[in-house]
């Protein structure tokens, strides 16, 4: 763990007054011990927990994911491990594998067992226990809940998010390589897009290009003209015309950290109504970002860009929100909407103002940006324009 995680993570403990926070979301348990689990992916409902005290950190994961443990860089205390996989131990040789046959030996027979292990380790054995139970399901919630019921348990869901609001230099690092990844795949892309290429071919030329670069694509939305509007569309056939619009929504993982950018194309010159709504979106992004400092309120942001919006030509503009946080999650705190968190120097934020004409086009812009001492410092390279093609 990092020392700033490591600080972050100690303020919550001392904050909320308690002896150990158990994190129990992908999210969570990656920033607290560094671990992320494929097998989670394939099978959702496995559980994973994460221990932090003020004095240590310990990792239960179900036996499948025990060897990738193992063999990773994960730096905690102790490791336990719940369930049976059958592995071939009797060729096995070395010190990890001596160490994997030690804790598979004995399993715990469920993951609150090994939770309640896991804390007698680290010395906890009895006081308050923050529980990260905002995405755990009910039936695993009660379970855990039941084995620790000589424990004061409380949601720790909160404690853990505001931990991870302010970014280490780690992490802006990790943000930044997975932000110039992603805007060098539409850089690719830009160069190939013409009448006749398709939606498809577009978003697999970003993948291809985002993998080449050793990062991980995810949610790849290029859109043309009509399918634009569409806010979550898959890519399809559909073929670049003359006169579309392109929406460009997209990003990729790098080290666990997420990138999230937003740009616009038009095959040829655009039309006097698509340059007004591109400008439009454009001043209430820019309007947005000039309210982004330590202190403000996320709904001032929300507000900014919002009127700006509707001021530059698109009156009827509404939304929810104006952006989140980004970071182990594509989104995460604070939402910036009304009633949204105060900003805080370190955090890092993806601003946007999106809009969508059912049936004619969808355009958005997307600015990430880190929050400095006296406002904030793009993180994006990519011009964030129309770009007119030819």
């Amino acid at each position: 763990m990092y020392p700033h995680q490591a600080e972050r993570l100690q303020g919550a403990l001392e904050r909320q007054r308690l002896d150990a926070l158990i994190a129990a979301s992908p999210a969570n348990v990656a920033y607290v011990t560094g671990f992320s689990s494929l097998a989670r992916r394939v099978y959702p409902m496995l559980e994973t927990y994460a221990v932090v005290t003020r004095d240590a950190t310990a990792l239960v994961v179900p036996t499948i994911d025990l060897l990738a443990v193992l063999e990773s860089d994960v730096d905690v205390n102790h490791v336990a491990c719940h369930g049976r996989f059958h592995l071939e131990l009797e060729a096995a040789r070395g010190e990890t594998a001596r160490h994997f046959a030690a804790l598979v030996a004995e399993p715990a027979a469920s993951a609150a067992e090994a939770l309640v292990e896991v804390l007698r380790r680290l010395g906890v054995g009895a006081g308050r226990l923050g529980l990260d139970d905002a995405l755990l399901p009910s039936a695993a919630a009660a379970g855990v809940r039941h084995a620790l019921g000589h424990f004061s348990v409380e949601s720790g869901s909160e404690a853990l998010a505001g931990a991870r609001l302010v970014k280490s230099p780690f992490e802006l690092d990790a943000l930044q390589r997975a932000l110039h990844v992603a805007e060098e795949g539409i850089n690719v892309v830009l160069a190939l897009l013409a009448p006749g290429i398709t939606e498809r071919e577009a978003a697999e030329a970003f993948e291809r290009e985002v993998i080449a670069q050793g990062a991980r694509p995810y949610c790849t939305i290029v859109a043309f003209g009509a399918g634009s509007a569409v806010p979550a569309p898959w890519p399809t056939e559909r073929a670049l015309r003359a006169g579309d619009l392109v929406r460009f929504d997209l990003g990729c993982s790098l080290k666990g950290y997420h990138s999230d950018v937003a740009r616009m194309a038009v095959m040829g010159e655009p039309t006097s109504r698509q340059q007004t709504m591109f400008d439009a979106v454009h001043a209430g992004l820019e309007a947005g970002l000039e309210v982004v400092r330590p202190g403000a309120a996320s709904g001032d942001v929300f507000e900014a860009a919002v009127t700006a919006t509707r001021k530059a030509g698109l009156p009827r503009f509404d939304r929810h929100h104006v952006g989140y946080g980004i970071g182990l999650e594509p989104s995460e705190s604070p939402r910036l909407a009304p009633g949204g968190a105060a900003l805080e120097m370190g955090m890092v934020l993806r601003v946007e103002t999106p809009y969508y004409v059912v049936g004619e086009t969808g355009l958005n812009v997307k600015e990430t940006v880190v929050v400095t001492r006296t406002g904030c410092q793009p993180m994006n390279r990519s011009h964030r324009g129309l770009v007119v093609l030819d």
